[in-house]
């Protein structure tokens, strides 16, 4: 029931030794059979309490975003009211300082940091459209671009206060955000643009997400929670915009050399979620693997079957790949180079 990041929190307040928690977390890598490195833990959920609070949290901001766009201030009964989300980021902060800061606990804190940096951009975002009600595609994407800076400033106030580990991911694709809106303000008529630099916010979010994993390679602080809430959001900004792209998706067929493509792109994905020992590039370019599998099985004549047999296929290679994680990743770890591995976490905790 408790996280690495509590058992650090003892460590360094002198309750435990650093050889009893060394004990502990080594008791129970072996009690599971399995590296505790690769076990990728992060915090969601102390108790049931957590899953309370979070319903309560919901409903009370849900309620207060309606209660506030009756507020109107001058907007038209067709533009949302910035109030709305003033009020959701103010009750979400308020909340935030007895639930986040006081109580620690994990899945309110996460809700409750959601609720204050959204609130926030989207009053910025509806105020916008209320001063320029016609805006074009040029001033739309300007207030877009606004709307994520507003976000971005929120979420580093936000970490400087709480320090939820998801809030450097949040504040990440807010500037990610910022960028693309200038973007597009730019260059308004581009229908590729957008990907590029969805990619492209994806690698750089990726990179940002290493620097705090090597930060920790022994997983054992609030770092590596907030470098696993960095992949989560690189991963997906880097699979989608990378598989339309490669027009993965357009039309209801793609052909075999492309599926074949896609798959190799997943077996990438599998290598290099095996050196940095992180799960979440695996499971943002599932949807499109198995589409590309199931494509393949078609054309290969077993058209009744197909989807059966992507699921069975899929889903045999990632749970074997589960089982023998830790002997993969040690495979492919010691198979790069000393310049390349001394920067990823470890192999076991031992050699921390």
């Amino acid at each position: 029931m408790y996280s690495e990041s509590d058992l650090q929190d003892a460590v360094t307040a002198g309750v435990l030794s650093p050889q009893a928690a060394q004990a502990l977390r080594d008791h129970v890598a072996r009690s599971r059979a399995t590296s505790a490195v690769d076990e990728e833990h992060f915090r969601l959920l102390t108790g049931f309490n957590d899953i309370f609070v979070a319903i309560a949290s919901v409903i009370l901001l849900i309620a207060l975003g309606w209660l506030g766009n009756s507020l109107r201030f001058g907007a038209p009964e067709h533009h949302p009211a910035f109030m709305s989300g003033l009020l959701v980021a103010a009750a979400s902060w308020g909340l935030a300082e007895y639930f986040t800061r006081q109580r620690r606990m994990a899945l309110p804190s996460i809700l409750l940091l959601c609720g204050f940096v959204g609130g926030i951009a989207f009053a910025a975002g509806a105020l916008g459209a209320q001063i320029w009600p016609d805006a074009g595609d040029r001033a739309a994407s300007l207030i877009l671009s606004g709307a994520a800076a507003v976000g971005a400033i929120g979420a580093a106030l936000h970490w400087r206060r709480f320090m939820v580990p998801i809030t450097v991911a949040a504040g990440a694709a807010a500037a990610a955000g910022v960028l693309a809106g200038l973007v597009l303000a730019a260059f308004p008529d581009n229908d590729t643009l957008p990907f590029v630099l969805l990619l492209a916010s994806g690698v750089a979010i990726f990179l940002l997400a290493m620097r705090w994993d090597m930060t920790d390679r022994a997983r054992l602080t609030r770092r590596s929670d907030v470098a696993f809430w960095l992949h989560l959001a690189a991963a997906p900004m880097i699979a989608h915009s990378l598989f339309h792209l490669l027009g993965v998706l357009n039309g209801d067929e793609i052909g075999g050399g492309r599926a074949l493509l896609v798959v190799a792109l997943y077996i990438a994905f599998g290598l290099v979620a095996l050196a940095i020992d992180r799960r979440a590039l695996l499971v943002s370019s599932l949807a499109y693997v198995l589409f590309a599998l199931y494509a393949l099985f078609r054309q290969a004549g077993a058209v009744e079957l197909s989807w059966a047999l992507t699921s069975l296929v899929i889903g045999s290679a990632l749970l074997l790949l589960s089982a023998l994680w830790h002997q993969a990743r040690t495979l492919i770890v010691n198979g790069l180079p000393p310049s390349l591995t001394q920067h990823l976490p470890y192999l076991d905790r031992a050699a921390a």
